[in-house]
C-alpha cells in the first residue's frame, strides 16, 4: 500500500502543489504552520474521503479558491490506481477511481492509512469519543458498509436529539420519536458487531507488542463496552437489536426529561488496564503513551492482516513528543511500508531512518 505521487489544488494552503513520494520512509519537515499536516491530511482523505481533522468540506478549500482537488496515484495489492477528490462549496464531494465515479466508502481497502498525531498520546486518558473515533476510522477503512452505517446512525442521533429537546415547545414532534429510536436501535445492533469484533483483534495485536515495549513488565488488556443490556456483543443483530430496545423501553422517561438520547452506540467505549487497573484512572504519564503507542502500531498490524500489505503510516510530529526510547522503538516497528513522518528539524529523523526528505514552506513542497 503506497502513494506514489499526490498533487494538490486549491486544497487548505496548497494552491498548486504536488510531491512524488519514495515507497519507504519520507520525512516531511518545516517550520510550524506551513502546511505539513494539510499533506499528510489529504494522504488520509484518499482511504474515505474523510478528513481526521474537521467535518466539513469547505474548510477543506483554500481562501480564494472556488473548489479544491486531491489527485493521486496510490499502489494496492500489486495494482496502481487513480484516485481523485473534488471539493466544492455547497455540495457533495467528488470521488472518482480510474475516472469512474464512485462513493466515498468505494474507497475502503482500496488506500488503507493509520495515522498516529500528539492528540493520540492522550488516547488513554481522554474520554471515550476519542476511543470510538480510533474504532471508526479504522472499521471504516475495512468494512465499505460501515461508513454508511455510521452516517445513517449520526443523522438519526441528531434527528432524535432535536425531538427530546424541542418537544415540550412542540409537543407533536413526539408522535416521530418512536420511529428514530427503533432506526437507531437497529444501526447499534449492527455497529456493535463490528466495533466488538474490530476491539476483540486490536487487544490480540496490541498485547504482545505492548509487553515488548515494556520489557515484559506490563500487561495491557482491551475490552469493549457498550449498551448494558448486550450480553452478547457476536450475538445474531437481531437479538442485540431486541437487547437494545429493552434498555430503550426502560430509559424513555429519563430521555424525555433530559433532552437527551441515552441509548445507543455514542456512548460506546474501550475499556483499558494495564497491569489489571484502570489506565485512564491510574496509569502514568509514561505508561499511557506506551499504551496508546502499542494500540496504534496494532492497529497497523490488523490492516496489514486484513488486506496483505502494511497501510501508509502517518506520523504527524509525534516523535517530538516521544522520549529518546519510545522514539526508537517506534522507528524500529515501521519497517515493511511505506512511511510519512513530519517533524520541525530532518536531521536526527531522517539520519536514523533513512528517508526521502521534502521541505514545506508556506505551501510549497521541495
Amino acid at each position: 500500500m503506497k502513494v506514489q505521487r499526490i498533487a494538490l489544488s486549491g486544497f487548505r494552503n496548497y494552491e498548486e502543489e504536488a510531491v512524488q513520494f519514495g515507497p519507504d520512509v519520507n520525512v516531511i519537515c518545516g517550520p510550524n504552520a506551513q502546511g505539513k499536516t494539510n499533506l499528510l491530511e489529504a494522504v488520509y482523505l484518499l482511504t474515505g474521503a474523510h478528513s481526521f481533522r474537521t467535518r466539513f468540506d469547505r474548510e477543506l478549500i483554500g481562501f480564494g479558491c472556488g473548489w479544491g482537488s486531491v489527485l493521486a496515484d496510490v499502489e494496492s495489492a500489486g495494482r496502481s490506481q487513480t484516485i481523485k477528490l473534488l471539493f466544492r462549496p455547497g455540495q457533495r464531494r467528488q470521488v472518482t477511481v480510474n475516472g469512474a465515479k464512485k462513493t466515498s466508502s468505494s474507497l475502503a481497502g482500496l488506500m488503507t492509512a493509520v495515522l498516529f498525531s500528539p492528540d493520540d498520546l492522550y488516547l488513554i486518558k481522554e474520554g471515550a469519543a476519542a476511543r470510538r473515533r480510533l474504532m471508526d476510522n479504522a472499521i471504516c477503512q475495512l468494512r465499505p458498509g460501515y461508513a454508511s452505517l455510521l452516517a445513517d446512525y449520526n443523522k438519526l442521533y441528531d434527528n432524535k436529539t432535536r425531538i427530546l429537546k424541542d418537544w415540550r415547545e412542540k409537543p407533536s414532534l413526539l408522535s416521530a420519536l418512536d420511529e428514530f429510536s427503533d432506526g437507531l436501535a437497529r444501526c447499534s445492533a449492527r455497529m456493535i458487531r463490528y466495533r466488538a469484533s474490530f476491539v476483540e483483534r486490536l487487544a490480540a495485536a496490541a498485547s504482545p507488542i505492548h509487553r515488548d515495549f515494556s520489557g515484559g513488565k506490563e500487561q495491557l488488556q482491551l475490552s469493549y463496552d457498550t449498551v448494558s443490556t448486550v450480553t452478547d456483543t457476536k450475538a445474531p443483530a437481531e437479538e442485540i437489536y431486541r437487547q437494545i430496545l429493552a434498555h430503550q423501553q426502560a430509559h424513555r422517561q429519563a430521555e424525555l426529561d433530559a433532552g437527551a438520547c441515552l441509548t445507543g452506540v455514542h456512548k460506546d467505549d474501550i475499556l483499558i488496564t494495564v497491569g489489571g487497573v484502570s489506565a485512564r484512572s491510574f496509569a502514568s504519564q509514561g505508561q499511557a503513551r506506551t499504551a496508546a503507542l502499542s494500540i496504534k502500531l496494532a492497529e497497523r498490524e490488523i490492516f496489514k492482516a486484513e488486506t496483505g500489505e502494511y497501510p501508509v503510516l502517518l506520523l504527524d510530529d509525534v516523535l517530538s513528543e516521544l522520549d529518546a526510547v519510545r522514539q526508537e522503538f517506534v522507528l524500529n516497528r515501521i519497517g515493511g511500508g511505506q512511511t510519512l513522518i513530519t517533524c520541525c528539524e530532518d536531521e536526527n529523523i531522517s539520519r536514523r531512518t533513512g528517508g526521502k526528505v521534502f521541505t514545506v514552506r508556506e505551501g510549497r513542497i521541495k
